[in-house]
């Protein structure tokens, strides 16, 4: 939104879990007013109100430190309030050029706020919200990999425990991360209550979650007849099977929950408008398509250029120079989540596109790691995704080499080599 637009008042806001701190200047005054607004909806609607009525529902800019949660819901949809999220490393840096000892202190940042809100909006960007569509895809991707994250610390507390006492579970319970292990160890959380169960039993427990053919079944069954324990140790063997059952407990709901995002994600995925864009990009997926999506919103006056996609969410290195010297380092202050999706994408992307295979390939080959290289990658697919959904575009391939082959691209030669290569063997 332009500068040049006419603003009634400036508020500075430090938000709070309890209370929300707010500096005032209405435009024109030399005063400053404080408030305290408490954080329930009835004390916002009321403060809300109170602006609307004093300021003839003209425009109010505010500034506060966030970029989404609950303030932010009560407020983006109140028309004649312009919101400006200040990053809080912005405002911590901001912070110590006054105060060197960098001590926080609500009163203080929130007319730190209204200062720079009033010094520097030509420099800030008033925050629009996505559809309502895109904001519940985000908030879902988001929920399901908090889950993913809980799913892999369970499995590693389960990996560890069972390589004390019982680790040939991890081979007949089968992937930790599945339903038919948390049935298994809930069933026989150590080897004697495996092995004092019934043949019949367990050859009916495989059928119904393997279903291996017969003969790999009484292979299984006649390793688990002639097992032996990996310890005698009786407080092991009292304590860490009831460990085991609680940390499947723990689990089970775990995986369930993330089957019941991951069909969420799925339908409105397919319903959202822009669905055909980002699911035609290689190795997006159901999981990591709504990601893209999300990462780019529905706004697309929100980004100017794919530099500012880079920058934000980390993918794009930093570089430093002091005299003569200079040094280049990832981006360690940006949105993790989204750094997250670009990069797991991009390392997708390897195995479904021939550019990005032949790109990492030769970044592996001059000796960067893994990672490294997939950052490198993921660099270069988001200026491909910015411009495919600046101009609502879907991606293709082909379209993509014939482009780089127009250019002379060496990353065009590179693709030429690695398919001779192939059609050689």
């Amino acid at each position: 939104m332009s500068s040049d637009i006419t603003i009634a008042a400036f508020i500075g806001l430090d938000w709070a879990d309890q209370q929300h701190v707010i500096r005032l200047r209405a435009a024109g005054s030399a005063q400053v007013e404080a408030q305290v607004v408490d954080q329930k909806p009835e004390s916002l609607r009321v403060w809300i109100q109170q602006l609307r009525q004093r300021f003839g529902g003209r425009p109010v800019a505010l500034a506060l430190e966030q970029s989404r949660g609950s303030l932010l819901y009560a407020l983006m949809n109140v028309d004649f309030l312009l919101l400006y999220p200040i990053n809080p490393q912005n405002l911590a840096q901001y912070r110590k050029a006054f105060y060197p000892s960098g001590a926080k202190d609500d009163p203080q940042d929130a007319l730190l706020l209204l200062e720079m809100l009033e010094k520097h909006r030509d420099r800030l960007r008033v925050w629009v919200p996505d559809d309502a569509s895109t904001r519940s895809l985000r908030l879902l991707a988001e929920h399901r990999r908090k889950l993913v994250n809980r799913r892999t610390a369970l499995t590693n507390q389960l990996t560890s425990l069972l390589k004390e006492y019982f680790p040939q579970a991890l081979e007949w319970a089968g992937p930790l991360d599945r339903l038919a292990a948390c049935h298994f160890l809930q069933k026989w959380p150590s080897l004697p209550a495996l092995q004092k169960s019934s043949a019949s039993r367990l050859r009916k427990f495989y059928d119904q979650h393997f279903r291996d053919d017969p003969r790999a079944l009484e292979q299984r069954l006649e390793q688990i007849r002639q097992a032996q324990p990996l310890t005698s140790d009786p407080a092991l063997l009292t304590a860490s099977p009831l460990m085991v059952q609680a940390l499947v407990a723990q689990l089970r709901p775990v995986i369930e929950s993330i089957r019941q995002f991951d069909q969420q994600l799925q339908q409105r995925f397919s319903q959202h408008e822009d669905y055909t864009l980002f699911h035609s990009f290689p190795g997006a997926g159901s999981a990591l398509g709504p990601r893209l999506l999300s990462a780019f919103g529905s706004n697309r006056d929100r980004f100017e250029g794919a530099s500012e996609v880079q920058n934000l969410s980390g993918i794009a290195p930093v570089t430093e120079r002091s005299g003569k010297s200079c040094w280049v380092h990832w981006r360690l202050a940006c949105p993790k989540f989204l750094r997250q999706s670009f990069h797991e994408f991009a390392a997708q992307s390897i195995h479904f596109s021939l550019w990005a295979r032949a790109l990492y390939d030769q970044l592996r080959a001059r000796g960067l790691s893994h990672h490294a290289a997939v950052r490198a990658v993921a660099y270069k697919w988001i200026r491909i995704l910015f411009r495919c959904w600046k101009n609502r575009t879907p991606y293709n391939e082909a379209i993509y080499l014939a482009a780089l082959q127009r250019r002379g691209s060496p990353l065009f030669a590179l693709v030429s080599t690695q398919l001779q290569e192939v059609t050689c063997e």
